[in-house]
């Protein structure tokens, strides 16, 4: 690997923004490393890299627009980058393709990408289907045209680094927030989807007790219904602000199809997760079985490891897969939870030595990215996308003892729990699709659940409409 350059700023002759603009020879092959930092006249700059293999390409700048090269795309004002002669030692990071893919409104970057066999072309296909999909859903909600291009670009971006050089996730994987933020990638992604102004988190108070038990070294489990792969981001959107140290602690029991997909690896990459082989899957290849069984087991025992020390907060959904919605009213419902999951997830809590908390928990938001309709077994499903309101909302925690009471077996008592958790979820769920779907808002709310927005300065008045969360970039 070539050795790494440290930069410096030069101050370039000031140049309107209609003027000329000077080419400057960039240095050549530029290393895959990171400098952790650039000082100049102009401040700081931080978490620059650049693509190697680059050589002899021109620099070309102009005052106050945006420079792109390599991964180096910010905002200048007459400013060259001139290699100094200290190397960096920081660690290296992949390339960046962002560049190429700031022309994608035209696909031209992703044919180019396709052309030079650096991806299928069905992936090629897929990503300009992605891209309009999500053109058309983000300018819905009103977000600007360079911004949609911008985040595209870099999703572009990471998605291709997949096929380039593949992530592997291991059993247990703590998201990636840096050099690069995995975790804002994907909230930023998702974030011009949601709309705010018509989503709702339920019992703020039950979120309020879950943290007080994390922070105590308590474990928490949540039961939930599972409708999207943008579920990880949706209830970290819905929680940020009021809860952020609850969205970032989450730990998501996912799919084998959610680190294997490359269109979903990198919003993966940026979420905890611990990496198991789904039932409905794990006999689709006879072959690999054995190794499926293997993984899993790994798994259980990462989750066994964490709940043991205390201080986690695990989400499960026990249906084992997303919802889906009735073939014949086509209305979407939580699918029915797998009562071994209940129970195995149940005896793990029980059987740590730290204390631990079973609650359930609803989501809505299936519109945003809404599932084939019938299961597949492929990797690399159509995914349509949506501009819609969402919800989330807890339940009261759920009690063995007192919801088994009356039970004769074992096997009974693991059947009256895992039912009643879901009673719960699907209670939760029908208050959220009255404030979100059919327009009631906050008045939906009922003695066991409480609706608002937190986001909003005027949450506790249903009839004033909530300021919606800035973009970040």
């Amino acid at each position: 690997m070539a050795t790494s350059q440290a930069f410096h700023f030069v101050p370039l002759p000031c140049r309107s923004q209609n003027s000329a603009v000077a080419p400057l020879t960039s240095p050549s092959r530029h290393s895959l490393h990171r400098s952790s930092s650039l000082k100049g006249p102009y401040g700081t700059i931080r978490n620059i890299s650049f693509d190697r293999n680059r050589d002899n390409r021109s620099l070309w700048m102009k005052s106050n627009i945006w420079l792109v090269y390599g991964r180096l795309n910010l905002k200048v004002k007459n400013v060259a980058y001139v290699p100094s002669a200290s190397p960096a030692k920081t660690p290296g990071v992949a390339r960046s393709h962002s560049d190429t893919f700031l022309s994608v409104s035209t696909e031209a970057g992703i044919r180019k990408e396709v052309d030079a066999n650096r991806i299928p072309s069905k992936a090629g296909y897929a990503m300009e289907e992605l891209y309009h999909n999500y053109k058309d859903a983000a300018l819905i909600g009103g977000a600007p045209v360079e911004k949609i291009v911008e985040i595209m670009a870099t999703v572009l971006d990471r998605v291709l680094l997949q096929f380039e050089d593949p992530f592997t996730f291991p059993s247990y994987h703590e998201a990636i927030r840096e050099p690069y933020d995995y975790y804002m990638f994907g909230q930023n992604y998702i974030r011009l989807l949601l709309d705010f102004r018509n989503s709702y988190l339920g019992n703020t108070s039950y979120f309020d007790k879950i943290e007080a038990q994390l922070k105590q070294g308590e474990n928490v489990v949540l039961l939930s219904n599972h409708q999207t792969e943008a579920d990880p981001a949706v209830m970290a959107l819905l929680l940020e602000a009021s809860h952020p140290y609850l969205a970032q602690k989450l730990i998501y029991i996912a799919g084998d199809r959610v680190v294997t997909d490359p269109f979903c690896k990198p919003f993966s990459m940026g979420r905890n997760l611990l990496c198991v082989y789904s039932k409905k899957h794990i006999n689709d290849e006879p072959e690999l079985v054995d190794m499926k069984r293997k993984a899993n087991a790994r798994s259980l025992k990462e989750l066994a490891i964490l709940l043991r020390k205390g201080g986690h907060l695990v989400w499960i959904a026990p249906s084992g897969g997303r919802d889906r919605p009735d073939p014949v009213t086509m209305i979407w419902k939580p699918a029915p939870f797998e009562t071994t999951s209940v129970e195995n997830i149940r005896r793990l809590i029980e059987h740590s030595k730290a204390p631990g908390h079973l609650y359930p928990l609803a989501l809505l938001c299936y519109k945003l990215m809404p599932p084939p309709i019938q299961v597949q077994k492929e990797i690399g499903e159509e995914r349509l996308l949506g501009f819609s309101g969402t919800g989330l909302s807890v339940g009261a925690e759920l009690h063995f003892e007192e919801i088994t009471s009356d039970c004769d077996s074992i096997d009974q008592a693991a059947e009256c729990f895992s039912q009643a958790a879901l009673e719960q979820v699907n209670a939760h769920y029908d208050a959220l699709v009255q404030a979100v779907s059919h327009g009631k808002g906050m008045n939906a709310s009922t003695d066991t659940l409480v609706l608002s927005q937190p986001w909003s300065v005027n949450s506790s008045t249903s009839n004033e409409k909530p300021r919606v969360p800035c973009h970040s970039s």
